[in-house]
């Protein structure tokens, strides 16, 4: 998925070829996937974890590409956005104690992350959207500056012919427009990787799409954008705007699907259909191509590299998305992209589990279940959590053929929480492993503190001692970083007295 290149301009010539080749990679890769045995192997998972860099004030500092640079490995690299930065994980096996075997990997890296920062006096933060944020930090210099981010910009603007709107409501509304993407910046996320045979595919996606509301629900981080109070988790509003490359078409009767969306409806069959998706609905944007035979290989018994298909569904950034994986003898993966970064390294492995347990959980009974639950319900339950959180009223299956029922997110995951302990359990997951993590998710449910909480109970509290909103914000920002090097979970955490300063 992130596939560098080494050009950001195209001409005319480079978008056909690139599409040729894209219809090629398709027939490829339906002969790899109807392959017996392809993908097959031990489960595994795997994290992605985005985070801001900020300075002594608590505002963004564009030193992203520096310390990746600095610390040469592949686990650590730059975003779109100058101030952000992104680690990743080795797979680990799913059975045993994958939950811990992740944490480790992600505090190490995290450390040496942290450790480069400091040298250049600057700290790292998880959290989805930073909440010191201002207007001025959203320009052209934003985005990082290397040849993917530049393509990658120059191809929404290409394609959009306007500026981008962003409008959205909440507590205290915003609007407002930008002649480039630099706001897709603002979002960071918690992205698990879970590997999945081609047989089980349909069922586990299936099975994402419908936990993953519930799953944001209780996972909210990001109440504010640019001083304003919005939804629990504002990220999904902003990146789908911020990067929506459709022309606007005011009155128009139908527009084509958003580059930046929940999906178009439950899968059919398998991965391949999402692929096809994504070439049918979607201009390509990075148009580069390799000369490999993708054809040839597939035929051949080979495991085709699929550069120009991997390369283009890079760029469809659904919050569920499949993987296809050329690594050793292939295999295909689900991304889960919905949950936010942060607060703590334990909260966002809390998230994850109670996620994958559910889709583990659902997964073999999901076929039972979509007859009467239409993905449309699915898409309201996505926007809904991200909006209210832990007070959304969700929409969710009595049982197969009968009549969704309307539930408080609350309600609703604390009666999940059984099923999709005996998901991961049922997978091979540690049980004190699955229990450990769901016992912090239950008691910040139980409690109603999520991140996005958290922040507006502390911001409340500081407005009274502060001169500005903008002050309020960064001194609630630095007792949401000096909470998160506690290590305790944000249920956990103490709120600042009203007035406090």
């Amino acid at each position: 998925m992130g596939i560098e290149i080494q050009q950001d301009h195209f001409k005319t010539v480079d978008y056909r070829l690139f599409k040729r080749r894209l219809q090629q990679n398709l027939a490829a890769l339906e002969m790899v996937l109807a392959r017996p045995g392809f993908g097959h192997g031990e489960a595994t998972i795997g994290t992605e974890l985005e985070m801001f860099l900020v300075d002594r004030e608590a505002r963004p500092v564009p030193i992203g590409a520096e310390i990746a640079r600095a610390a040469a490995s592949p686990m650590i690299t730059p975003e779109m956005g100058a101030f952000d930065i992104e680690l990743s994980t080795q797979p680990v096996p799913l059975a045993g104690r994958p939950l811990s075997a992740l944490r480790e990997q992600m505090r190490a890296t995290v450390e040496a992350i942290r450790e480069r920062a400091a040298a250049l006096g600057a700290r790292v933060v998880p959290v989805s959207i930073l909440p010191t944020f201002q207007r001025r930090d959203f320009s052209p210099a934003t985005i990082t500056n290397l040849p993917r981010y530049r393509a990658l910009a120059a191809g929404l603007c290409r394609l959009r012919r306007a500026p981008f709107h962003i409008r959205i409501d909440g507590a205290e509304p915003l609007e407002l427009t930008s002649d480039d993407p630099a706001m897709e910046a603002a979002n960071t996320a918690f992205q698990i990787h879970l590997r999945a045979t081609p047989d089980a595919f349909a069922r586990l996606f299936n099975a994402a799409m419908m936990m993953t509301a519930p799953a944001l629900a209780a996972a909210c981080n990001s109440p504010t954008f640019l001083g304003h109070r919005l939804w629990h988790e504002t990220r999904v509003a902003v990146f789908k705007q911020a990067g929506d490359d459709r022309p606007p078409a005011p009155g128009a009767d139908w527009k084509m699907p958003a580059r930046i969306g929940f999906g178009t409806g439950w899968v059919r069959d398998g991965a391949a259909e999402l692929f096809m998706e994504s070439v049918a609905l979607h201009e390509p944007i990075l148009p580069v191509c390799c000369d490999e035979d993708v054809v040839g290989c597939a035929r051949a018994g080979g495991i085709p590299q699929l550069h120009e298909l991997r390369l283009h569904h890079g760029t469809v950034w659904n919050w569920n998305r499949p993987v296809y994986d050329p690594a050793g003898d292939g295999h295909l993966r689900i991304e889960l992209r919905a949950l936010p970064s942060g607060p703590t390294l334990d909260d966002m492995l809390a998230n994850g589990s109670f996620l994958l347990g559910g889709i583990l959980a659902l997964a073999p009974s999901i076929g039972e279940l979509l007859p009467s639950f239409p993905f449309e319900l699915a898409v309201r339950n996505f926007y809904h959590a991200a909006h209210y959180g832990l007070d959304a009223e969700l929409v969710w299956p009595a049982a197969p053929g009968a009549a969704p029922r309307c539930v408080r997110a609350r309600d609703l995951l604390l009666s999940l929480l059984p099923r999709v302990e005996e998901g991961l359990v049922t997978e091979g997951v540690d049980g004190d492993e699955a229990r450990r993590y769901l016992r912090i998710f239950e008691a910040r449910v139980a409690k109603g503190i999520t991140g996005a909480t958290w922040q507006l109970r502390a911001l409340s509290a500081l407005e009274m001692g502060s001169a500005s909103r903008e002050e309020a914000l960064r001194k609630m920002l630095e007792r949401y970083m000096a909470e998160v090097d506690s290590g305790a979970p944000v249920h956990a955490w103490g709120t600042p007295r009203a007035g406090a300063t």
